[in-house]
Order: C-alpha cells, then structure tokens, then sequence
C-alpha cells in the first residue's frame, strides 16, 4: 500500500466497506436510540440512565477478561485453522467464566448509587444481563473477523444493533423506562443466531499450541487497556454526577454525543485491517506505508467536519436536540476538535500498538490519561461548569495520543 490509491482499493477488497456500513449503523442506531430517549424522557431519568450506561461502558471492554480480544490478535497470526479453532474454544470456555465474575462485580456497583438514585440497581441489573449477552457478540464477531469474514462480522453487528433500536422504540413507547431496560438486556443475544455455526466450546481439549501465559498477558493488558481507554469516556459523566447533578450529566452528554460518535470513521479502517497490521508487525515499511496513507484520507476529512461543526454548532444542535440544549455550541464545538484530533493520533496509534503487541504501553497512557482527566475537572468544573470539563476532556485526549504517537515510532525506528 504505498499510495492513498491502493490503500482504498486494498480497503474494498478487504470487504471494509461492510464493516464502514456496520460501524456507520451502529452509530446511527445508537444515536437515534439516544435522541429518543432524550426527548422522550425527563433529563432526571436520563441522567440517571446515563449514569448507569456509563458504569456498563467501563465494563464492557473487561468482557470475558480479554479473551476476545487475545483471540483476534492471535487468531489473526494463527498458521492454520485448526490452530485458530483450539485457541478460540479455550479462550472462550475460560472468558465465559470470567464473564460470569464481571457481571455480578458490575451489579455490585449499585450498592454505591442505590442510596441516591432511585430504583438504580433495577437499572443495574438489565444492563449485568447486557453484559453477559455482550460476551457471546463479542466471541462471534472476533471468530468472524480471524477468519477474515467482514461480511458475517458486519451481518451480526447490525443484526444485533438494528434489533436494539427496534426493540428500544416499540418496547419503549409502550412500557416507558421498563420497557427501554428490557430492551437493553435482550438484544445482544441476537448475536446467538450465529452462534451455533461454532461448536464443542466447551469441550476439553488435550492438545493446546499457544503459550497460555502470552495469550493472557496479552488479554489482560488489553482489557485493562479498553478499560481505561472506555473510563477516560464514562469518567466525564461520572465525575459529573458527584461534582454537579444529572441536569448537567444531561447537557454534557447532549455536546458530547455527535463528537465522540465521529471516530468511527477511522475505526471502520483500524476494524477492517486490524488483521493484517497484526500478520505485518515487523513489516516497517507496511507500517509507514500505511501511517502515510491513512494521514491523507483523514486529515481533509477532520477539518471539513470541524469546520461545519464550528461554523453551524448551535443549528446541529438545535435540529437534532431539544430546545434547551442548543446553548452547548461553544463546548460542542471544543469537543469535536478533541475528537477530530483524537482520531488522528489517539485512535490509529493506540490500534497500531494493539496490532503489534505492545498493549503494555497503551496501559500506561491510559492509566495517565485518566489521572490527567480526573486532575483537571476538580480543577476546572467547580470554576467553569460543563466548559470545564470539556477542556479537561480535550486536553487528556491530546496528551494521550502524542504519548501514543510517540511510543509507535520508538517501536517503528527500532524495526529492520
């Protein structure tokens, strides 16, 4: 791939453009489940929503301990398929008792809300049974994606989020908040319609060619790394909570919908290649190829979207939101450019030390990420409010992804 033209073509032969159109769904899905629910019920009852989503957003990353995650990296270098089928069956027999744990430790979390909030740990527990269904989507999509099968990957993935936004506004109008839980907990297991093209999971197996100790290390450190990574996304909201109330949980939330959904462009390229940057790791040239090229496809890309969001910030507002929100343009605008530089730095280097195997040192800026973040909303949110943590949130963002930039090209001059 040394030019933009090949690097396209490669991303068609790929079958990305199933996995841009399943990306593109969901977030259009997840979006206009959000504007329903934003308009439909009052901001108190979102706020607390969105607290709880928040708690699930940490966890979902944790899912099954990483064993997802080990089985797309290792899976992807797998010689053989008879290779790929051993490593999955056991990551997903150990992943499926460690997700067990994870729900219970996420139902748990209640306890320090229930006080507080309202009937919350009914909340708590629809999105602990979301969890468990998130395990078994996760598992199917990364059995597709080893295989190279972005179509099936792409058919599960709006299977799944389709399901949701129906399920969200039929359930949902006729049953209110009830019905918007019921909604959340059963549309993962859409994912098991595909489920039994994979069988004997669970069956033991005597013969096993991976080094069990790599593959967890690598699970691990990429959990906690996806753990961090999704926090640095639901510790704003949180932090929010305790240090305002859930009017302005609201309002934040409403700014910072459309920014955050935007990287998906870029992970569409990072999802559909992430297989072969895996199998290219010690390739320098792959790698600079495909750094050179991705920087010229998404650097026009983020000044055009920056620019309309600048320039039209309180009308996109004001057309997709209630009312009352469309004053949030100035931290609308500040957060788009974060995320707008988050999918130039942050998001491409993270995935590329993910592809390459170096989760250690997107642990660690993850760890510092959250740290910085935290340390500037006590600092700026009791001063300037929701400007505050706007501020705090894109200055963590771009301190991330220079670290992470950083750290990749130490990793690429070290190549042959």
């Amino acid at each position: 791939m040394q030019n933009l033209t090949d690097f396209i073509k490669h991303f068609f032969k790929n079958k990305g453009q199933h996995v841009f159109v399943s990306l593109l769904i969901a977030k259009i899905c997840a979006f206009l489940g959000s504007l329903f629910i934003i308009r439909l019920l009052p901001e108190n009852e979102f706020g607390v929503l969105s607290i709880a989503a928040s708690i699930f957003a940490i966890f979902v990353p944790f899912s099954g301990f990483g064993s997802t995650q080990s089985l797309l990296r290792f899976g992807a270098i797998s010689q053989s398929e008879q290779d790929k089928k051993e490593l999955s069956d056991y990551l997903f027999r150990r992943g499926f008792f460690y997700q067990i744990l994870l729900s219970f430790i996420f139902l748990a979390a209640s306890v320090f809300y229930v006080s507080k909030y309202e009937y919350i740990f009914w909340i708590f527990l629809c999105f602990a049974v979301r969890l468990l269904g998130t395990y078994f989507f996760m598992y199917v999509q990364s059995k597709f994606r080893i295989s190279g099968n972005n179509r099936e990957f792409a058919k599960v993935g709006n299977a799944v989020n389709i399901g949701f936004l129906a399920l969200l506004i039929l359930l949902t109008y006729f049953f209110g908040l009830k019905g918007y839980l019921v909604a959340v907990a059963a549309s993962p297991f859409i994912s098991m319609f595909w489920y039994k093209h994979f069988k004997n999971n669970f069956s033991p197996r005597k013969i096993f060619n991976f080094n069990k100790k790599e593959l967890w290390s690598y699970a691990l450190h990429s959990s906690g790394t996806a753990l961090l990574s999704d926090a640095l996304f639901s510790a704003d909201i949180l932090l929010l909570s305790f240090l305002m109330n859930e009017t302005a949980v609201a309002h934040y939330k409403v700014a910072i919908l459309i920014p955050a959904n935007i990287t998906f462009l870029s992970l569409t390229f990072m999802q559909s290649d992430f297989p072969i940057l895996a199998k290219n790791y010690k390739n320098k040239m792959f790698l600079k190829h495909y750094i050179s090229n991705y920087y010229k496809l998404f650097i026009p890309i983020c000044i055009l979207i920056f620019g309309i969001g600048f320039f039209f910030g309180k009308e996109i507002l004001h057309l997709f939101f209630k009312e009352q929100y469309a004053d949030n343009s100035f931290i609308f605008s500040i957060l788009l450019a974060a995320f707008c530089a988050n999918m130039l730095f942050r998001n491409l280097y993270g995935n590329l030390l993910s592809a390459v195997g170096l989760m250690k040192n997107n642990t660690t800026v993850s760890v510092f990420t959250l740290l910085v973040l935290s340390a500037l909303s006590f600092l700026l949110v009791p001063n300037f409010g929701l400007k505050g943590m706007a501020i705090s949130m894109a200055s963590a963002l771009t301190f991330s992804g220079f670290i992470l930039m950083f750290y990749f090209l130490v990793y690429l001059k070290r190549l042959k």
